[in-house]
């Protein structure tokens, strides 16, 4: 069992790097990662976090990240999102671009790639025959590496993808076998996924005109909630969308977002 040295040491580490408050979650610390050690050969959590230390960019760090964040998510997860991005967000966008035709968007938590492959289907659906003439390529980072390559292989279990309407399984996804469906060159060159760490500084040459931050700002404190929701808030068009977790919640006091509607903010 961890003790709470080793935890401690675990936390600061994570916290100072990454902005994630494991405050309240040694005992998913230890579920997570005690397997990990045992496979891996370490003696035990100080052994592990001293090679972590010594390389804080190199691989076991990265494993590190991979092991403690969780990634559940899945197609058409609050999709009413997506409604209102067809509804009201791309037809403002369309009239404002209409010169330059190009779609920023960016999801900023993007996990095995379910949410900005779903965007992705969103703009081919909403621009149909004048698709081709922009720009509507999406932005999907995440810290976790793993995550990355499974999104960017683009393959997912037919339980996976039975939530989709049957038009979009038809065009975008290629049956593999009875288990597996492969996310079709179309609908892949339309993602570019990065790995990106949301405490660095935004390194992005131009705003966006929406950011999907959706259950990510659950794994940081207050503090750093504000100072992202300010670096978000600075990318972001004049009239620029953010869309947070159903679940999730922006102080309205500490930043200068607009409240539309729960989950719903507006620059």
């Amino acid at each position: 069992m961890i003790t709470e040295q080793e935890f401690h040491r675990i936390a600061v580490f994570v916290k100072q790097k990454y902005g994630i408050d494991l405050t309240g979650k040694q005992v998913l610390v230890n579920g997570r990662m005690e397997n990990y050690l045992l496979r891996n050969g370490y003696s035990g959590y100080d052994e592990y976090m001293s090679k972590v230390e010594r390389n804080p960019k190199g691989e076991e760090a990265r494993n590190l990240i991979n092991v403690l964040t969780t990634n559940h998510t899945y197609f058409m997860r609050e999709f009413e999102h997506m409604d209102y991005l067809k509804k009201n967000v791309l037809p403002q966008i369309k009239v404002k671009e209409a010169t330059k035709k190009d779609v920023r968007i960016w999801s900023a938590a993007s996990s095995t790639g379910e949410e900005p492959y779903t965007i992705a289907m969103v703009l081919k659906d909403y621009f149909g025959m004048d698709h081709s003439g922009w720009d509507t390529r999406v932005l999907a980072t995440d810290l976790s590496t793993k995550v990355l390559q499974q999104a960017q292989r683009g393959k997912y279990l037919k339980e996976q993808i039975d939530p989709l309407p049957e038009n979009w399984k038809r065009r975008y996804f290629k049956r593999l076998n009875g288990l597996e469906y492969q996310a079709t060159p179309e609908l892949k060159k339309e993602v570019i996924f990065r790995q990106f760490n949301l405490m660095n500084p935004f390194p992005f040459r131009k705003k966006f005109h929406v950011v999907f931050m959706r259950n990510v700002m659950i794994y940081f404190d207050d503090a750093t909630k504000q100072e992202l929701l300010g670096k978000v808030y600075d990318y972001l068009e004049p009239g620029g969308y953010l869309f947070v977790g159903t679940t999730e919640s922006i102080d309205r006091k500490g930043n200068k977002f607009q409240y539309l509607e729960p989950s719903i903010y507006r620059k």
